[in-house]
Protein backbone atom coordinates (compact mmCIF):
# COMPACT_ATOMS: atom_id res chain seq x y z
CA UNK A 1 0.00 0.00 0.00
CA UNK A 2 1.46 3.32 -1.10
CA UNK A 3 1.59 6.09 1.51
CA UNK A 4 -1.02 8.79 1.10
CA UNK A 5 0.24 12.04 -0.36
CA UNK A 6 -1.76 15.12 0.46
CA UNK A 7 -3.12 17.15 -2.42
CA UNK A 8 -1.08 20.21 -1.45
CA UNK A 9 2.08 18.22 -2.24
CA UNK A 10 0.70 15.97 -4.95
CA UNK A 11 -0.61 18.86 -7.03
CA UNK A 12 2.09 21.42 -6.21
CA UNK A 13 2.74 23.49 -9.37
CA UNK A 14 5.94 22.63 -11.24
CA UNK A 15 5.85 25.55 -13.66
CA UNK A 16 4.76 29.14 -13.54
CA UNK A 17 1.78 28.25 -15.77
CA UNK A 18 0.42 25.95 -13.05
CA UNK A 19 0.44 28.63 -10.32
CA UNK A 20 -3.11 29.74 -9.50
CA UNK A 21 -4.14 33.34 -8.92
CA UNK A 22 -0.69 35.02 -9.23
CA UNK A 23 -0.54 35.67 -12.96
CA UNK A 24 0.99 39.13 -12.69
CA UNK A 25 3.90 37.90 -10.53
CA UNK A 26 4.61 34.77 -12.56
CA UNK A 27 4.56 36.75 -15.81
CA UNK A 28 6.98 39.30 -14.33
CA UNK A 29 9.40 36.56 -13.27
CA UNK A 30 9.16 34.86 -16.67
CA UNK A 31 9.98 38.10 -18.46
CA UNK A 32 12.85 38.86 -16.07
CA UNK A 33 14.45 35.48 -16.80
CA UNK A 34 13.96 35.81 -20.55
CA UNK A 35 15.44 39.31 -20.64
CA UNK A 36 18.24 38.58 -18.15
CA UNK A 37 16.79 41.30 -15.91
CA UNK A 38 16.46 39.41 -12.65
CA UNK A 39 17.54 40.97 -9.37
CA UNK A 40 19.86 39.08 -7.03
CA UNK A 41 17.72 39.70 -3.95
CA UNK A 42 13.95 39.05 -4.10
CA UNK A 43 11.36 39.26 -1.35
CA UNK A 44 8.11 37.26 -1.68
CA UNK A 45 5.52 38.41 0.83
CA UNK A 46 1.84 37.63 1.28
CA UNK A 47 -0.66 35.49 3.24
CA UNK A 48 -0.11 31.81 3.90
CA UNK A 49 -0.79 29.25 1.20
CA UNK A 50 -0.78 31.59 -1.80
CA UNK A 51 2.33 30.16 -3.53
CA UNK A 52 5.38 32.05 -2.21
CA UNK A 53 7.59 29.05 -1.56
CA UNK A 54 6.30 27.29 -4.70
CA UNK A 55 7.20 30.25 -6.90
CA UNK A 56 10.61 30.49 -5.22
CA UNK A 57 11.36 26.84 -6.06
CA UNK A 58 10.14 27.20 -9.65
CA UNK A 59 12.25 30.33 -10.06
CA UNK A 60 15.31 28.61 -8.61
CA UNK A 61 15.01 25.83 -11.22
CA UNK A 62 14.24 28.17 -14.12
CA UNK A 63 17.28 30.37 -13.47
CA UNK A 64 19.71 27.59 -14.32
CA UNK A 65 17.52 25.95 -16.97
CA UNK A 66 17.58 29.12 -19.05
CA UNK A 67 21.36 28.82 -19.60
CA UNK A 68 21.48 25.02 -19.86
CA UNK A 69 21.67 22.94 -23.02
CA UNK A 70 19.97 20.05 -21.22
CA UNK A 71 16.48 21.07 -19.95
CA UNK A 72 16.07 17.77 -18.13
CA UNK A 73 19.20 18.29 -16.11
CA UNK A 74 18.65 18.43 -12.35
CA UNK A 75 20.02 21.52 -10.59
CA UNK A 76 18.88 20.55 -7.10
CA UNK A 77 22.45 20.85 -5.78
CA UNK A 78 22.35 24.56 -6.61
CA UNK A 79 19.26 25.23 -4.48
CA UNK A 80 19.60 25.78 -0.74
CA UNK A 81 16.56 26.24 1.52
CA UNK A 82 16.88 27.70 4.98
CA UNK A 83 14.09 27.84 7.54
CA UNK A 84 14.66 31.11 9.38
CA UNK A 85 12.21 30.11 12.10
CA UNK A 86 14.68 27.55 13.46
CA UNK A 87 17.93 28.99 12.06
CA UNK A 88 17.65 32.59 13.18
CA UNK A 89 20.90 33.23 14.97
CA UNK A 90 23.96 35.18 13.88
CA UNK A 91 26.00 31.96 13.55
CA UNK A 92 23.47 30.50 11.09
CA UNK A 93 23.73 33.58 8.89
CA UNK A 94 27.55 33.52 9.09
CA UNK A 95 27.58 29.90 7.91
CA UNK A 96 25.32 30.91 5.04
CA UNK A 97 27.65 33.77 4.10
CA UNK A 98 30.60 31.37 4.04
CA UNK A 99 28.72 29.05 1.66
CA UNK A 100 27.77 31.92 -0.66
CA UNK A 101 31.42 32.55 -1.49
CA UNK A 102 31.83 29.10 -3.10
CA UNK A 103 30.76 29.12 -6.79
CA UNK A 104 28.44 26.39 -8.15
CA UNK A 105 30.00 23.20 -9.58
CA UNK A 106 27.16 22.78 -12.04
CA UNK A 107 25.00 25.50 -13.55
CA UNK A 108 25.40 29.25 -13.41
CA UNK A 109 23.66 30.28 -10.17
CA UNK A 110 23.37 29.17 -6.59
CA UNK A 111 19.91 30.04 -5.23
CA UNK A 112 19.29 30.54 -1.51
CA UNK A 113 15.64 30.37 -0.38
CA UNK A 114 15.15 31.72 3.14
CA UNK A 115 11.61 30.99 4.33
CA UNK A 116 9.94 32.88 7.19
CA UNK A 117 12.70 35.45 7.02
CA UNK A 118 10.92 37.75 9.49
CA UNK A 119 11.93 35.31 12.26
CA UNK A 120 15.61 36.31 12.02
CA UNK A 121 16.96 38.21 14.98
CA UNK A 122 18.10 41.80 14.69
CA UNK A 123 21.72 40.74 14.93
CA UNK A 124 21.24 38.19 12.15
CA UNK A 125 19.62 40.82 9.93
CA UNK A 126 22.53 43.19 10.48
CA UNK A 127 25.04 40.43 9.72
CA UNK A 128 23.18 39.69 6.50
CA UNK A 129 23.02 43.28 5.24
CA UNK A 130 26.38 43.55 3.45
CA UNK A 131 26.10 40.22 1.69
CA UNK A 132 22.53 40.95 0.60
CA UNK A 133 23.52 44.35 -0.81
CA UNK A 134 26.57 43.12 -2.75
CA UNK A 135 26.24 39.35 -3.25
CA UNK A 136 28.57 37.36 -5.53
CA UNK A 137 27.59 37.21 -9.19
CA UNK A 138 26.62 33.56 -8.90
CA UNK A 139 24.31 34.01 -5.87
CA UNK A 140 20.55 34.79 -5.88
CA UNK A 141 18.62 35.26 -2.64
CA UNK A 142 14.86 34.63 -2.44
CA UNK A 143 13.30 35.65 0.87
CA UNK A 144 9.77 34.59 1.76
CA UNK A 145 7.63 35.93 4.61
CA UNK A 146 4.04 36.33 5.74
CA UNK A 147 4.78 39.42 7.85
CA UNK A 148 6.67 42.01 5.84
CA UNK A 149 6.23 44.68 8.52
CA UNK A 150 8.56 42.75 10.85
CA UNK A 151 11.49 43.01 8.44
CA UNK A 152 13.84 45.92 9.09
CA UNK A 153 13.77 48.69 6.46
CA UNK A 154 17.43 48.24 5.54
CA UNK A 155 16.65 44.71 4.33
CA UNK A 156 13.54 45.84 2.43
CA UNK A 157 15.51 48.53 0.61
CA UNK A 158 17.96 45.91 -0.72
CA UNK A 159 15.28 43.58 -2.14
CA UNK A 160 12.92 43.57 -5.07
CA UNK A 161 9.54 43.09 -3.42
CA UNK A 162 6.70 40.93 -4.83
CA UNK A 163 3.38 41.11 -2.98
CA UNK A 164 1.33 37.93 -3.36
CA UNK A 165 -2.45 38.38 -3.10
CA UNK A 166 -5.12 36.11 -1.69
CA UNK A 167 -6.50 33.69 -4.21
CA UNK A 168 -10.05 34.52 -5.23
CA UNK A 169 -12.96 32.18 -4.54
CA UNK A 170 -13.52 31.67 -8.25
CA UNK A 171 -9.91 30.61 -8.89
CA UNK A 172 -9.98 28.31 -5.87
CA UNK A 173 -13.22 26.65 -7.02
CA UNK A 174 -11.90 26.14 -10.54
CA UNK A 175 -8.73 24.48 -9.22
CA UNK A 176 -10.74 22.25 -6.86
CA UNK A 177 -12.90 21.19 -9.82
CA UNK A 178 -9.73 20.19 -11.65
CA UNK A 179 -8.48 18.13 -8.69
CA UNK A 180 -11.91 16.53 -8.17
CA UNK A 181 -11.93 15.51 -11.81
CA UNK A 182 -8.43 14.05 -11.49
CA UNK A 183 -9.50 12.00 -8.47
CA UNK A 184 -12.92 11.11 -9.97
CA UNK A 185 -14.80 12.84 -7.16
CA UNK A 186 -18.40 13.94 -7.81
CA UNK A 187 -18.53 17.26 -5.96
CA UNK A 188 -21.30 19.90 -6.04
CA UNK A 189 -20.24 23.37 -7.05
CA UNK A 190 -21.91 24.77 -3.91
CA UNK A 191 -19.84 22.37 -1.82
CA UNK A 192 -16.62 23.57 -3.45
CA UNK A 193 -17.71 27.17 -2.84
CA UNK A 194 -18.09 26.46 0.86
CA UNK A 195 -14.58 24.97 0.92
CA UNK A 196 -13.18 28.00 -0.91
CA UNK A 197 -14.90 30.41 1.48
CA UNK A 198 -13.59 28.48 4.48
CA UNK A 199 -10.04 28.58 3.07
CA UNK A 200 -10.17 32.41 2.93
CA UNK A 201 -7.85 32.82 -0.05
CA UNK A 202 -5.28 30.17 0.93
CA UNK A 203 -4.96 27.40 -1.66
CA UNK A 204 -3.07 25.10 0.70
CA UNK A 205 -5.90 25.37 3.25
CA UNK A 206 -8.45 24.68 0.51
CA UNK A 207 -6.62 21.52 -0.57
CA UNK A 208 -6.32 20.37 3.04
CA UNK A 209 -10.07 20.83 3.59
CA UNK A 210 -10.78 19.05 0.30
CA UNK A 211 -8.75 16.00 1.41
CA UNK A 212 -10.63 15.95 4.71
CA UNK A 213 -14.00 16.10 2.95
CA UNK A 214 -13.02 13.26 0.59
CA UNK A 215 -12.24 11.13 3.61
CA UNK A 216 -15.64 12.03 5.10
CA UNK A 217 -17.93 11.94 2.06
CA UNK A 218 -16.19 9.51 -0.28
CA UNK A 219 -16.70 9.91 -4.02
CA UNK A 220 -19.85 12.06 -3.64
CA UNK A 221 -19.57 15.43 -1.99
CA UNK A 222 -22.67 17.59 -1.38
CA UNK A 223 -23.18 21.04 0.08
CA UNK A 224 -25.02 19.65 3.10
CA UNK A 225 -22.13 17.29 3.87
CA UNK A 226 -19.58 20.08 3.71
CA UNK A 227 -21.70 22.43 5.85
CA UNK A 228 -22.20 19.75 8.48
CA UNK A 229 -18.59 18.61 8.57
CA UNK A 230 -17.04 22.08 8.52
CA UNK A 231 -19.67 23.39 10.96
CA UNK A 232 -20.49 26.44 8.85
CA UNK A 233 -23.77 28.19 8.10
CA UNK A 234 -24.50 28.08 4.40
CA UNK A 235 -26.52 30.62 2.46
CA UNK A 236 -29.69 28.48 2.70
CA UNK A 237 -29.90 29.16 6.46
CA UNK A 238 -29.62 32.91 5.98
CA UNK A 239 -32.10 32.85 3.11
CA UNK A 240 -34.68 31.19 5.34
CA UNK A 241 -34.09 33.56 8.26
CA UNK A 242 -34.19 36.62 5.97
CA UNK A 243 -37.50 35.46 4.52
CA UNK A 244 -38.96 35.27 8.03
CA UNK A 245 -37.50 38.69 8.90
CA UNK A 246 -39.13 40.32 5.87
CA UNK A 247 -42.46 38.80 6.92
CA UNK A 248 -42.07 40.18 10.43
CA UNK A 249 -42.43 36.69 11.92
CA UNK A 250 -40.49 37.38 15.10
CA UNK A 251 -41.40 34.12 16.96
CA UNK A 252 -40.28 31.97 14.00
CA UNK A 253 -37.04 33.96 13.70
CA UNK A 254 -36.22 33.43 17.38
CA UNK A 255 -36.87 29.69 17.01
CA UNK A 256 -34.51 29.53 14.03
CA UNK A 257 -31.85 31.34 16.05
CA UNK A 258 -32.30 28.81 18.83
CA UNK A 259 -31.72 25.96 16.37
CA UNK A 260 -28.56 27.64 15.08
CA UNK A 261 -27.18 28.09 18.60
CA UNK A 262 -28.13 24.49 19.46
CA UNK A 263 -25.80 23.30 16.68
CA UNK A 264 -22.89 24.89 18.53
CA UNK A 265 -22.52 28.10 16.50
CA UNK A 266 -21.44 31.26 18.27
CA UNK A 267 -24.06 34.02 18.23
CA UNK A 268 -21.51 36.58 17.04
CA UNK A 269 -20.53 34.30 14.16
CA UNK A 270 -24.21 34.11 13.20
CA UNK A 271 -24.85 37.86 13.30
CA UNK A 272 -21.66 38.56 11.31
CA UNK A 273 -22.81 36.07 8.68
CA UNK A 274 -26.26 37.68 8.60
CA UNK A 275 -24.70 41.10 7.96
CA UNK A 276 -22.64 39.57 5.13
CA UNK A 277 -25.83 38.04 3.72
CA UNK A 278 -27.57 41.43 3.74
CA UNK A 279 -24.54 42.82 1.94
CA UNK A 280 -24.83 40.13 -0.72
CA UNK A 281 -28.53 40.97 -1.12
CA UNK A 282 -27.58 44.60 -1.62
CA UNK A 283 -25.10 43.58 -4.32
CA UNK A 284 -27.71 41.34 -5.97
CA UNK A 285 -30.21 44.20 -5.95
CA UNK A 286 -28.35 45.98 -8.77
CA UNK A 287 -27.21 44.45 -12.02
CA UNK A 288 -23.93 46.42 -11.96
CA UNK A 289 -22.85 44.94 -8.62
CA UNK A 290 -24.00 41.39 -9.27
CA UNK A 291 -20.45 40.47 -10.32
CA UNK A 292 -19.27 41.08 -6.74
CA UNK A 293 -21.11 37.97 -5.51
CA UNK A 294 -18.57 35.19 -4.96
CA UNK A 295 -20.85 32.17 -5.10
CA UNK A 296 -22.15 29.53 -7.48
CA UNK A 297 -24.68 30.25 -10.20
CA UNK A 298 -27.35 28.38 -8.25
CA UNK A 299 -26.69 30.46 -5.12
CA UNK A 300 -26.69 33.67 -7.21
CA UNK A 301 -30.12 32.80 -8.57
CA UNK A 302 -31.46 32.33 -5.05
CA UNK A 303 -29.93 35.64 -3.95
CA UNK A 304 -31.40 37.46 -6.94
CA UNK A 305 -34.82 36.02 -6.14
CA UNK A 306 -34.74 37.21 -2.55
CA UNK A 307 -33.19 40.56 -3.51
CA UNK A 308 -36.21 41.24 -5.74
CA UNK A 309 -38.38 41.12 -2.59
CA UNK A 310 -36.10 43.49 -0.67
CA UNK A 311 -35.76 47.26 -0.55
CA UNK A 312 -32.49 49.15 -0.60
CA UNK A 313 -33.37 51.39 2.38
CA UNK A 314 -34.42 48.41 4.48
CA UNK A 315 -31.24 46.52 3.58
CA UNK A 316 -29.02 49.47 4.48
CA UNK A 317 -30.74 49.82 7.84
CA UNK A 318 -30.55 46.06 8.46
CA UNK A 319 -26.81 46.03 7.70
CA UNK A 320 -26.26 48.92 10.10
CA UNK A 321 -28.27 47.24 12.88
CA UNK A 322 -26.42 43.92 12.41
CA UNK A 323 -23.03 45.67 12.36
CA UNK A 324 -23.83 47.56 15.55
CA UNK A 325 -24.83 44.31 17.24
CA UNK A 326 -21.60 42.66 16.09
CA UNK A 327 -19.56 45.60 17.36
CA UNK A 328 -21.27 45.69 20.78
CA UNK A 329 -21.47 41.91 21.23
CA UNK A 330 -18.40 41.46 23.44
CA UNK A 331 -19.43 44.28 25.78
CA UNK A 332 -22.98 42.91 26.26
CA UNK A 333 -23.76 41.13 29.53
CA UNK A 334 -26.56 39.07 27.98
CA UNK A 335 -25.11 38.24 24.57
CA UNK A 336 -28.00 36.15 23.33
CA UNK A 337 -30.47 38.86 24.25
CA UNK A 338 -28.50 41.43 22.25
CA UNK A 339 -28.67 39.21 19.14
CA UNK A 340 -32.39 38.52 19.66
CA UNK A 341 -33.06 42.24 20.06
CA UNK A 342 -31.13 42.88 16.84
CA UNK A 343 -33.29 40.37 14.96
CA UNK A 344 -36.49 41.90 16.35
CA UNK A 345 -35.38 45.36 15.20
CA UNK A 346 -34.70 44.06 11.70
CA UNK A 347 -38.03 42.21 11.62
CA UNK A 348 -39.81 45.45 12.52
CA UNK A 349 -38.31 47.41 9.62
CA UNK A 350 -41.01 46.32 7.19
CA UNK A 351 -43.68 47.40 9.67
CA UNK A 352 -42.77 51.06 9.19
CA UNK A 353 -45.13 51.48 6.24
CA UNK A 354 -48.02 50.06 8.25
CA UNK A 355 -47.28 52.51 11.08
CA UNK A 356 -47.26 55.44 8.67
CA UNK A 357 -50.60 54.37 7.27
CA UNK A 358 -51.94 54.22 10.82
CA UNK A 359 -50.65 57.70 11.54
CA UNK A 360 -52.62 59.03 8.59
CA UNK A 361 -55.82 57.72 10.20
CA UNK A 362 -55.05 58.56 13.83
CA UNK A 363 -54.85 62.16 15.00
CA UNK A 364 -52.31 62.89 17.71
CA UNK A 365 -53.19 65.47 20.35
CA UNK A 366 -51.06 68.61 19.82
CA UNK A 367 -48.76 69.63 22.63
CA UNK A 368 -50.29 73.10 22.65
CA UNK A 369 -53.50 71.71 24.09
CA UNK A 370 -51.71 70.60 27.23
CA UNK A 371 -49.90 73.87 27.91
CA UNK A 372 -51.35 76.65 30.03
CA UNK A 373 -50.87 79.38 27.46
CA UNK A 374 -52.86 81.26 24.90
CA UNK A 375 -52.94 79.57 21.47
CA UNK A 376 -50.68 81.39 19.05
CA UNK A 377 -52.46 80.26 15.93
CA UNK A 378 -55.91 81.47 17.05
CA UNK A 379 -56.34 85.23 16.86
CA UNK A 380 -59.59 85.89 18.80
CA UNK A 381 -58.98 86.76 22.45
CA UNK A 382 -61.32 86.17 25.35
CA UNK A 383 -63.03 89.08 27.03
CA UNK A 384 -60.58 90.23 29.65
CA UNK A 385 -63.23 91.13 32.14
CA UNK A 386 -64.81 87.67 32.13
CA UNK A 387 -61.62 85.63 31.81
CA UNK A 388 -61.04 83.21 34.70
CA UNK A 389 -57.76 83.00 36.55
CA UNK A 390 -56.69 79.88 34.67
CA UNK A 391 -57.22 78.86 31.08
CA UNK A 392 -57.52 75.11 30.84
CA UNK A 393 -58.50 74.11 27.31
CA UNK A 394 -60.50 70.92 26.95
CA UNK A 395 -60.28 69.69 23.38
CA UNK A 396 -63.23 68.12 21.74
CA UNK A 397 -62.60 64.76 20.16
CA UNK A 398 -64.75 63.30 17.45
CA UNK A 399 -64.94 59.51 17.72
CA UNK A 400 -66.63 57.03 15.42
CA UNK A 401 -68.48 54.15 17.03
CA UNK A 402 -68.64 50.63 15.71
CA UNK A 403 -72.05 51.28 14.07
CA UNK A 404 -70.78 54.27 12.13
CA UNK A 405 -72.37 56.92 14.38
CA UNK A 406 -70.38 60.02 15.33
CA UNK A 407 -69.87 60.67 19.01
CA UNK A 408 -68.49 63.83 20.65
CA UNK A 409 -66.41 63.21 23.73
CA UNK A 410 -65.66 66.11 26.06
CA UNK A 411 -63.10 64.42 28.26
CA UNK A 412 -59.97 62.71 26.98
CA UNK A 413 -60.23 60.14 29.76
CA UNK A 414 -63.40 58.85 28.11
CA UNK A 415 -61.43 58.20 24.99
CA UNK A 416 -58.67 56.38 26.83
CA UNK A 417 -61.07 54.13 28.72
CA UNK A 418 -63.30 53.48 25.73
CA UNK A 419 -63.43 49.99 24.31
CA UNK A 420 -64.10 51.25 20.81
CA UNK A 421 -60.91 50.55 18.84
CA UNK A 422 -61.37 52.98 15.98
CA UNK A 423 -59.21 55.91 14.85
CA UNK A 424 -59.52 59.38 16.30
CA UNK A 425 -59.66 62.55 14.27
CA UNK A 426 -58.84 66.01 15.48
CA UNK A 427 -61.21 68.90 14.81
CA UNK A 428 -59.76 71.37 12.34
CA UNK A 429 -60.29 74.36 14.63
CA UNK A 430 -57.42 73.19 16.84
CA UNK A 431 -54.14 75.10 16.49
CA UNK A 432 -52.00 73.50 13.82
CA UNK A 433 -48.71 75.11 14.64
CA UNK A 434 -47.62 72.87 17.51
CA UNK A 435 -47.36 69.13 17.07
CA UNK A 436 -46.45 66.72 19.82
CA UNK A 437 -42.85 65.62 19.67
CA UNK A 438 -43.93 62.13 20.68
CA UNK A 439 -46.50 61.70 17.90
CA UNK A 440 -46.10 59.05 15.23
CA UNK A 441 -47.28 61.37 12.48
CA UNK A 442 -45.85 60.72 9.06
CA UNK A 443 -43.60 63.09 7.18
CA UNK A 444 -46.37 63.79 4.73
CA UNK A 445 -48.79 65.00 7.40
CA UNK A 446 -46.10 67.15 9.03
CA UNK A 447 -45.45 68.90 5.73
CA UNK A 448 -49.18 69.49 5.27
CA UNK A 449 -49.44 71.06 8.74
CA UNK A 450 -46.47 73.32 8.12
CA UNK A 451 -47.90 74.42 4.77
CA UNK A 452 -51.25 75.18 6.42
CA UNK A 453 -49.50 77.18 9.14
CA UNK A 454 -47.56 79.26 6.60
CA UNK A 455 -50.76 79.86 4.67
CA UNK A 456 -52.52 81.06 7.82
CA UNK A 457 -49.69 83.42 8.73
CA UNK A 458 -49.61 84.83 5.22
CA UNK A 459 -53.34 85.48 5.26
CA UNK A 460 -53.05 87.36 8.57
CA UNK A 461 -50.28 89.58 7.26
CA UNK A 462 -52.53 90.52 4.39
CA UNK A 463 -55.37 91.53 6.77
CA UNK A 464 -56.66 95.05 7.41
CA UNK A 465 -54.34 97.77 8.65
CA UNK A 466 -56.53 100.47 10.18
CA UNK A 467 -54.87 103.53 11.71
CA UNK A 468 -54.92 103.89 15.50
CA UNK A 469 -53.79 106.42 18.08
CA UNK A 470 -51.16 106.32 20.79
CA UNK A 471 -53.83 106.57 23.51
CA UNK A 472 -55.77 103.60 22.12
CA UNK A 473 -52.56 101.53 21.99
CA UNK A 474 -51.79 102.32 25.65
CA UNK A 475 -55.29 101.37 26.75
CA UNK A 476 -55.20 97.94 25.10
CA UNK A 477 -51.61 97.44 26.26
CA UNK A 478 -52.62 97.96 29.90
CA UNK A 479 -55.71 95.84 29.42
CA UNK A 480 -53.55 92.90 28.34
CA UNK A 481 -51.14 93.50 31.24
CA UNK A 482 -54.07 93.43 33.67
CA UNK A 483 -55.28 90.18 32.15
CA UNK A 484 -51.84 88.62 32.69
CA UNK A 485 -51.93 89.61 36.36
CA UNK A 486 -55.34 87.98 36.75
CA UNK A 487 -54.14 84.61 35.36
CA UNK A 488 -51.04 84.55 37.59
CA UNK A 489 -48.33 85.85 35.22
CA UNK A 490 -47.43 88.74 37.47
CA UNK A 491 -43.77 89.04 36.45
CA UNK A 492 -44.66 89.49 32.80
CA UNK A 493 -47.49 91.84 33.76
CA UNK A 494 -45.14 94.05 35.80
CA UNK A 495 -42.69 94.14 32.88
CA UNK A 496 -45.43 95.46 30.58
CA UNK A 497 -46.53 97.98 33.20
CA UNK A 498 -42.96 99.27 33.59
CA UNK A 499 -43.20 101.50 30.53
CA UNK A 500 -45.83 102.73 28.12
CA UNK A 501 -45.42 101.68 24.51
CA UNK A 502 -44.50 104.26 21.85
CA UNK A 503 -46.02 104.12 18.36
CA UNK A 504 -43.54 104.72 15.52
CA UNK A 505 -44.59 105.20 11.87
CA UNK A 506 -48.08 103.94 12.53
CA UNK A 507 -47.17 100.23 12.93
CA UNK A 508 -43.96 99.83 14.97
CA UNK A 509 -44.50 99.55 18.73
CA UNK A 510 -41.45 100.27 20.86
CA UNK A 511 -41.03 99.65 24.57
CA UNK A 512 -37.97 100.39 26.71
CA UNK A 513 -37.19 98.11 29.67
CA UNK A 514 -34.62 98.43 32.47
CA UNK A 515 -32.70 95.15 31.92
CA UNK A 516 -32.13 92.17 29.62
CA UNK A 517 -34.09 89.77 31.83
CA UNK A 518 -37.30 91.74 31.35
CA UNK A 519 -36.54 92.08 27.63
CA UNK A 520 -36.18 88.34 27.15
CA UNK A 521 -39.38 87.70 29.09
CA UNK A 522 -41.39 90.11 26.93
CA UNK A 523 -39.87 88.86 23.68
CA UNK A 524 -40.60 85.24 24.62
CA UNK A 525 -44.27 86.06 25.18
CA UNK A 526 -44.66 88.58 22.36
CA UNK A 527 -46.73 86.25 20.16
CA UNK A 528 -49.98 86.29 22.16
CA UNK A 529 -49.48 90.00 22.91
CA UNK A 530 -49.23 90.92 19.24
CA UNK A 531 -52.19 88.70 18.36
CA UNK A 532 -54.30 90.51 20.94
CA UNK A 533 -53.22 93.97 19.76
CA UNK A 534 -53.70 93.11 16.08
CA UNK A 535 -57.30 92.09 16.62
CA UNK A 536 -58.19 94.90 19.00
CA UNK A 537 -56.59 97.59 16.83
CA UNK A 538 -57.65 95.90 13.56
CA UNK A 539 -54.10 96.31 12.25
CA UNK A 540 -52.32 93.06 11.24
CA UNK A 541 -49.09 94.67 10.20
CA UNK A 542 -47.90 95.93 13.58
CA UNK A 543 -44.52 94.87 14.96
CA UNK A 544 -42.93 94.98 18.40
CA UNK A 545 -39.42 96.21 19.24
CA UNK A 546 -38.03 95.80 22.77
CA UNK A 547 -34.97 97.78 23.89
CA UNK A 548 -33.02 98.04 27.11
CA UNK A 549 -32.41 101.46 28.70
CA UNK A 550 -30.12 101.19 31.71
CA UNK A 551 -31.12 104.65 32.94
CA UNK A 552 -34.46 103.21 33.92
CA UNK A 553 -32.81 100.94 36.50
CA UNK A 554 -32.87 103.69 39.05
CA UNK A 555 -36.57 104.23 38.50
CA UNK A 556 -37.62 100.83 39.75
CA UNK A 557 -36.86 98.95 42.95
CA UNK A 558 -37.23 95.23 43.13
CA UNK A 559 -35.34 93.88 46.18
CA UNK A 560 -35.72 95.10 49.83
CA UNK A 561 -32.23 96.54 49.68
CA UNK A 562 -33.05 98.57 46.58
CA UNK A 563 -36.28 99.84 48.13
CA UNK A 564 -34.43 100.88 51.33
CA UNK A 565 -31.80 102.77 49.34
CA UNK A 566 -34.48 104.71 47.49
CA UNK A 567 -36.22 105.61 50.77
CA UNK A 568 -32.97 106.57 52.44
CA UNK A 569 -32.19 108.89 49.53
CA UNK A 570 -35.38 110.77 50.33
CA UNK A 571 -34.97 110.65 54.15
CA UNK A 572 -31.40 110.21 55.48
CA UNK A 573 -32.70 109.81 59.07
CA UNK A 574 -33.75 106.26 58.22
CA UNK A 575 -30.22 105.03 58.96
CA UNK A 576 -30.35 106.42 62.54
CA UNK A 577 -33.81 104.95 63.04
CA UNK A 578 -32.66 101.52 61.70
CA UNK A 579 -29.51 101.35 63.83
CA UNK A 580 -31.23 102.53 67.00
CA UNK A 581 -34.01 99.98 66.83
CA UNK A 582 -31.70 97.27 65.41
CA UNK A 583 -34.00 96.63 62.42
CA UNK A 584 -33.39 94.19 59.55
CA UNK A 585 -34.57 94.32 55.95
CA UNK A 586 -37.11 91.63 55.05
Amino acid sequence: MEPFLVSARKYRPQTFEDVVGQQSITQTLENAIAQNHLAQALLFCGPRGVGKTTCARILAKRINEADSDHPSEDFAFNIFELDAASNNSVDDIRNLIDQVRIPPQQGKFKVYIIDEVHMLSSSAFNAFLKTLEEPPKHAVFILATTEKHKIIPTILSRCQIFDFKRITVTDTVNYLKYIAKQQEINADEDALHLIALKADGAMRDALSIFDRMVSFAGVTMTKEMVAEHLNVLDYATYLKITELLWKGAIPEVLLELDQVLAKGFDAQYFIAGLAAHFRDLMMALYSQTGVLLEMSDHAKAKMMEQAALSEADVLRTAIDVAQQCDFQYKAANNKRLSVELCLMKIASLHQGEKKNDLDERIGILPAALFKNRLPTSEKPMLNMESTPDRIDPQPEIIMASSDGQIQEVKDTQDVISSEVAVPLTIKKDWPIGDVSAFSLSSIKSQKERKAAQKSELASKKEGPQDAFSQELLINYWREYAEHLAQIGQKILSSSLYSDDPILIDGQLIQIELPNDTMKKEVERSSGPLLDFLKEKLNHYGIQLRVEVKEALMEKYAYTPEEKYEKLRAKNPHLDFFKSTLDLELN
